[in-house]
């Protein structure tokens, strides 16, 4: 789809009123969900391509709490963010708190999809011992603690988790005020010294569920 044609489509989704359809069964979430799965897919598996993660079967704390960060500009308006500026007026089109309650419940309702590892030259076995600081936030599963805004990261995209680090390090995110949760997080991505560290650390995770390690 051609970027201005996706413009035109998405301004007519946020103008259109809420109808359910008959295929819908008057299921709110899955239908305001159809626009996300323009990118992140029907099923919530994501795509690279169009910088979508997954997200089928998150936490719907947690995709509730980033959409509340997208809709209010806490994120999606670093201009080097490209990912998160496609995002933000997709997350503008919820008009409500209710409707993003309800999109974040349909995507903690679909069935989870392993995701495919994308990365290469990690060490998982030294990741481990990388990771052992972040478990306090995110877990030792890396399932997240909701009390401590720790995401879950074990059934992310790897190239996701990669792309967020570099952004937390370079202060693309966490630097906004708005971005309470993300400035505890970005001192913590600037522990790992270098990019091996953070392969290395994104291969361990991948380790504890959630990932297909095949190429």
């Amino acid at each position: 789809m051609r970027p201005t044609t996706f413009l035109f489509a998405l301004l007519a989704l946020a103008a259109a009123p809420f109808t359910a359809s008959a295929e819908g069964g008057g299921d709110k979430g899955a239908q305001l969900f159809q626009l996300c799965a323009q990118c992140h897919g029907p099923e919530g598996a994501g795509d690279p391509v169009a910088l979508a993660p997954a997200i089928a079967g998150m936490d719907e704390w947690y995709v509730k709490a980033q959409l509340t960060k997208f809709h209010s500009g806490a994120r999606g308006t670093h201009p080097d963010d490209l990912a998160g500026m496609r995002m933000r007026p997709m997350s503008l089109t919820l008009r409500s708190e209710e409707e993003i309650a309800v999109v974040a419940a349909h995507v903690a309702s679909l069935p989870r999809v392993p995701v495919k590892a994308t990365l290469a030259g990690g060490d998982a076995m030294r990741g481990q011992a990388l990771y052992a600081p972040c478990a306090a936030c995110h877990g030792p599963d890396a399932a997240g603690i909701q009390q401590l805004n720790g995401a879950p990261l074990r059934a992310s995209s790897d190239w996701y988790l990669q792309r967020q680090m570099h952004n937390f390090r370079s202060g693309i995110r966490g630097a906004n005020p708005l971005d309470t949760s993300g400035a505890l997080m970005r001192p913590m991505s600037m522990t790992l010294p270098d990019e091996q560290a953070i392969l290395d650390v994104i291969a361990y995770i991948t380790t504890l569920g959630g990932s297909d390690s095949s190429h």
